[in-house]
C-alpha cells in the first residue's frame, strides 16, 4: 500500500482509489486512465497480495516503471517478493535480498518512507524472526503516518504493535488490535477490515463479539475472494 497522495484525486483516477480501497480490484483497473501506471501496479501488487494470484500482471507493471520511477518500481517490487515468501509461493532465491534492498532505498523517498518501514517491519518480524528490530520499524512507521496523516499505515503499525504486546500485556495489546480494527473500517478498506475483524476476534473471549467479527470477516473474504483471509477462517 501507499498514500493516497500517490493518486490523482479527481475523475476516474478518484473513482479507481476508492474501489482499490474497498477491494474491488478489477474494476478499479478497468476505470483508470491509461497513463495512469503507477497506480495500476499498485493495484495489481496489492491484489496479489490479498488473492495470491495474478503475480505476472504484478510484475509486468512494475517492470514498466523501472525506468521512469525506480525507487517506486523496487517498492512494489519488494511487496511481491514478500509475498511470495511469507506464502511460499515458489520464491526466487534473491526474493528476500531483492525485497529488503527495495524497501531500504524506499525510504529516501518521504511519500513512500513510513510504509517502507513498515514493510521492513514484517520483513524482519516473519522472515527473519527478529522481533526486536521488527518492533522499532513498527513504531517509526507510527511516527511517520501520524505526521503525515496517513491512518491506513497507522492502522497497520497499530495491529503489529498490539501483536507484539499480547504476550506481555494482553489488554493493552488487543487496545491496539481494537484501534487498528477501528481505523480500518472507518475508512472503507474492507480487505484490511476484514484481516483486522479476524485478528481480534482471536484475541477476544468466546461470546458474541468474536462471533460477529468473524461472521464479518467471512462475508467479506468470500465476496472478495481474499485467499489467505478464506484459510484462516
Amino acid at each position: 500500500m501507499i498514500t493516497d497522495a500517490t493518486y490523482m484525486m479527481d475523475g476516474p483516477a478518484a473513482t479507481a482509489r476508492m474501489l482499490h480501497r474497498v477491494g474491488h480490484w478489477d474494476l478499479a483497473l478497468a476505470v483508470l486512465p491509461s497513463h495512469a501506471g503507477a497506480e495500476r501496479a499498485e493495484i495489481l501488487v496489492d491484489s496479489f497480495w490479498w488473492r495470491l494470484s495474478g503475480a505476472d500482471a504484478a510484475e509486468e507493471a512494475v517492470d514498466a516503471l523501472a525506468l521512469a520511477q525506480p525507487v517506486l518500481a523496487g517498492y512494489l517490487g519488494a511487496q511481491i517478493r514478500y509475498t511470495r515468501l511469507l506464502f511460499g509461493l515458489s520464491p526466487l532465491d534473491d526474493d528476500l535480498h531483492c525485497a529488503r534492498e527495495g524497501f531500504t532505498q524506499a525510504r529516501s523517498e518521504r511519500r513512500l518512507a513510513g510504509w517502507a518501514t513498515f514493510w521492513l517491519g514484517v520483513l524482519a518480524d516473519n522472515i527473519d524472526d527478529d522481533p526486536h528490530a521488527a518492533g522499532l520499524a513498527y513504531r517509526d512507521g507510527l511516527e511517520h503516518a501520524r505526521e503525515q496523516g496517513d491512518a491506513l499505515l497507522e492502522s497497520y503499525a497499530e495491529r503489529h504493535i498490539g501483536g507484539h504486546l499480547l504476550e506481555q500485556d494482553h489488554e493493552q495489546g488487543v487496545d491496539h488490535l481494537r484501534r487498528s480494527y477501528h481505523l480500518r473500517a472507518s475508512l472503507g478498506a474492507r480487505p484490511q477490515t476484514a484481516a483486522a475483524a479476524i485478528t481480534l476476534a482471536g484475541e477476544l473471549p468466546p461470546g458474541t463479539e468474536a462471533d460477529q467479527l468473524r461472521e464479518a470477516a467471512g462475508l467479506t473474504a468470500r465476496e472478495l475472494g481474499l485467499t489467505w483471509l478464506l484459510r484462516a477462517l
